[in-house]
């Protein structure tokens, strides 16, 4: 099996080629730390981190590299707003948004970078494209010529007049053309300022994410990720800086953009004010119900975001919940527990289950396909509780051999069921009680009593299943 990946730059599915044989080398744009983020962010970098967990499931050593963008307007203007230091807004924001990736199963990237700790390899990078004739100083400003790079549009698929069309283009003194961006912005007063050749001042947002990919990964890296909101002008800036900057070699092998995330029917954006936080996403829901809305599309397709589609996302995940809990009370001791396991391409051991969603992940991490899969694991799975709780050997081995697919393939897409706990424990020999109770009522035909204990067990919280087996039960 070769696993396959879209390639926004060849506009076409692609096998993944990386640069060294067994490695991959990625690098996401992460958050301007100016305020709390909202969702359709958290799902690309919860995205990138699945497909992260997935390049090592399938054997890969990954170096992942992250950003945080902590010099830029909008953090000078919270920082004005609230009347604070912009360091003030910068710390506030950075922990905000690692417990959000917290409780959204997100790990910290391998190697994590802030735009400030940079500063000077952004100045000498901006004075080799001096050098190289495809940057110009005006007034303490530094510019990209982009007429002066001829890949200029490529990854957006855009020739320059396309988006001088299509852009709303601000004046400046001193730019050549309208679409020239600033690789370095001359200080304002009050503003966070470095010393530079052409005076006081800070580095532009482009030029920030070109130099520190390629400082910790070097050019011709494996894949760059990022929402698909950023493929222009962003990632266009990044290509023309780095490739002008070193010349023929390519920045990037492989591109990879995830879509963006819809409310009612415009594009979430804190511009437009339609934003639904992670922060409050994730006080709202338990952080695996939101992993689970965000992984069961497409990460490029565009998703929706509702109360209906978080709704259907827990039901979907009380159930691989529920069945968890019912192997733990059909199978006891003998639950399997979690083990890491990797599946390289020469793994003959994948068969079934796991052969079907490493086909599925194969495929553009096809995820949908992937969770399709797991239910249809759970499926079977219940018929096999049913036949252990009867007592039926097989139906208790194959039970068991369905958990230890589950745990995998869970562990894999990042969720984590917890069991066996002392309060579990003890939750557990009190239902089984009671149950036991309401079963000999039954035989007793005091089905009012019966009826009763069922009945306080749902106001409890319990849910009671009738089954041929016997009743099961989840909280």
């Amino acid at each position: 099996m070769t696993l396959r990946i879209y390639d926004s730059l060849a506009r076409a599915q692609v096998p993944l080629e990386t640069r060294e044989p067994g490695r991959v080398s990625m690098y996401c744009c992460g958050p301007t730390v100016y305020n709390y983020i909202h969702i359709g962010n958290a799902r690309t970098l919860l995205w990138f981190d699945m497909i992260r967990r997935y390049l090592r499931y399938r054997g890969y050593d990954v170096t992942y590299v992250m950003n945080y963008t902590d010099v830029d307007d909008k953090i000078i203007d919270r920082a004005n707003l609230e009347k604070v230091p912009p360091e003030g807004i910068t710390s506030k924001y950075t922990k905000a948004f690692e417990e959000d990736m917290t409780a959204l199963g997100v790990t910290p990237a391998d190697i994590v970078v802030k735009a400030t700790d940079h500063i000077s390899d952004m100045i000498e990078a901006i004075e080799g494209l001096i050098a190289k004739g495809v940057a110009y100083e005006a007034a303490g400003d530094v510019w990209f010529s982009v007429e002066a790079f001829d890949g200029y549009g490529k990854l957006s698929n855009r020739t320059l007049e396309d988006m001088r069309a299509g852009e709303r283009i601000e004046p400046h003194e001193g730019k050549r053309h309208p679409l020239d961006f600033a690789l370095w912005k001359s200080a304002k007063e009050g503003e966070p300022s470095w010393s530079s050749p052409w005076g006081e001042g800070r580095p532009g947002w482009h030029i920030e994410c070109s130099v520190m990919s390629t400082k910790y990964l070097g050019m011709a890296f494996d894949i760059h990720g990022g929402g698909s909101d950023l493929v222009f002008p962003h990632h266009e800036n990044e290509i023309a800086q780095a490739e002008a900057l070193a010349g023929s070699e390519p920045f990037v092998r492989h591109w990879m953009h995830a879509g963006m995330v819809q409310m009612e029917s415009e594009k979430m954006s804190k511009s437009l004010g339609n934003v639904a936080l992670a922060h409050d996403v994730v006080e709202a829901y338990p952080g695996e119900v939101a992993r689970y809305w965000a992984l069961q599309g497409s990460y490029r397709s565009q998703v929706v975001f509702s109360d209906d589609s978080f709704a259907d996302a827990k039901v979907a995940h009380e159930r691989l919940q529920q069945f968890l809990e019912s192997a733990k009370h059909a199978l006891g001791d003998d639950m399997p527990a979690p083990v890491p396991v990797t599946r390289g391409d020469d793994d003959v051991e994948a068969t079934g289950y796991i052969a079907r969603f490493i086909e599925a992940m194969d495929d553009d991490f096809n995820s949908a396909a992937a969770l399709a899969v797991l239910h249809d694991l759970v499926r079977n799975g219940n018929k096999s509780i049913e036949g252990a709780q009867r007592g039926d050997a097989d139906a208790r081995d194959e039970l068991e051999q369905h958990v230890v697919d589950f745990l995998e393939l869970t562990g894999v897409m990042g969720f984590s069921f917890e069991l066996g706990s002392a309060s579990s424990e003890l939750v557990d020999g009190l239902v089984g009680y009671l149950l036991e109770l309401r079963e000999q009522a039954r035989l007793e035909k005091a089905f009012d009593r019966a009826d009763s204990i069922r009945d306080k067990l749902i106001e409890l919280g319990v849910s009671v299943e009738d089954t041929p087996a016997g009743p099961r039960w989840r909280v």
